[in-house]
């Protein structure tokens, strides 16, 4: 299946790139979407037309991610978990956990951009990523605490 891609797409292209994927993708996702569109001879002609309202939007989101990453760089998040040695937690801290943190710091990011490099069961300080945008990621980390009794 052709389709001409309307925003950048990790792992496929960027804006304006004509790709071929397989139907299922194509039809399941990049399409209702609206991250692509079939590519046929209406459709690039559309597309040129609109092409210079997409790349500034582009740059627009772009230029946003990079404003949000910066304010994301100077923030400090802890939590204070039980533990059963004073070490390993009772469970772990997850994207869920990390995504309500930064909600009340005044940051809404989806879980599912929340990027845990590996899981979160001890006690001290772990790095994690939040990708902002498809070419905008933050470094930030979290302070694990024990539960004192």
């Amino acid at each position: 299946m052709q389709l001409i891609l309307l925003e950048r797409v990790d792992g496929l292209g960027n804006v304006g790139d004509e790709v071929s994927v397989k139907a299922g993708y194509g039809r399941n996702f990049l399409l209702p979407q609206e991250k692509a569109i079939v590519a046929n001879d209406g459709n690039r002609k559309v597309f040129e037309r609109r092409r210079t309202v997409l790349e500034a939007k582009h740059q627009d989101e772009l230029g946003k991610a990079q404003a949000t990453a910066t304010k994301l760089a100077g923030i400090e998040l802890s939590v204070i978990r039980a533990t059963s040695d004073g070490k390993s937690l009772y469970g772990s801290v997850t994207s869920n956990d990390l995504a309500g943190l930064l909600a009340d710091a005044g940051y809404e990011v989806a879980r599912r951009f929340i990027l845990l490099d590996e899981q979160i069961k001890t006690v001290g300080e772990h790095a994690f990523r939040v990708r902002l945008h498809p070419d905008v990621t933050a470094s930030l980390s979290i302070k694990v605490e024990a539960e004192s009794l």
